[in-house]
């Protein structure tokens, strides 16, 4: 997260950070959040202030590591308050479709750290990061240029490995 700050400052981007454990994120649905999402409305203060932040957003970078081969449940939450009908997306006429209610947001990038190799997380795990995030969310709602930069086999990786890696997030963070 650092190096795609620093390449984004460096670029001359605002960043704006959202760290959901300094900001003591509570990632549970609650009745009110679940009440809210049946009527479009989110209810819960802090998303409904993430909200109007990822609204103002022209990239999105998520930085999170995977565990038992899914997204943590912090993150998760943040999906499930902040990717709210009526505010981020709204659902198309048929009821089966979704549109992104993010017209400034040009692109998506997650950014994932684990210690499953990629070909074992994708063939035999099923690739939920691809399946659920990517697709399943952000692609469902209209979203163009997701990208998911994966770095694999961490604890096994070279200093120089993980350098590119920092390499590669600053770019990321660089782009306008």
């Amino acid at each position: 997260m650092v190096a795609a700050k620093t390449g984004a400052e460096q670029a001359g981007n605002t960043v704006d950070v959202i760290d959901l454990e300094a900001d003591g994120f509570d990632p549970v649905m609650h009745s009110a959040d679940l009440i809210g999402f049946l009527k479009h409305k989110a209810q819960d203060p802090q998303a409904l202030d993430y909200i109007g932040r990822v609204k103002a957003a022209d990239h999105l970078i998520l930085v999170f590591p995977i565990w038992w081969e899914l997204m943590p449940a912090m993150m998760k939450g943040f999906i499930d308050k902040v990717v709210f009908p009526g505010e981020t997306f709204n659902y198309t006429k048929g009821g089966t479709g979704m549109a992104s209610n993010l017209p400034k947001l040009q692109s998506t990038t997650i950014m994932t750290t684990m210690n499953t190799p990629k070909p074992l997380y994708r063939w035999v795990f099923g690739n939920a990061v691809q399946r659920a995030l990517v697709r399943g969310t952000f692609v469902k709602m209209g979203l163009k240029h997701v990208k998911w930069l994966s770095c694999t086999m961490v604890k096994k990786s070279s200093d120089a490995k993980r350098q590119g890696w920092l390499t590669q997030a600053s770019k990321i963070g660089a782009l306008q």
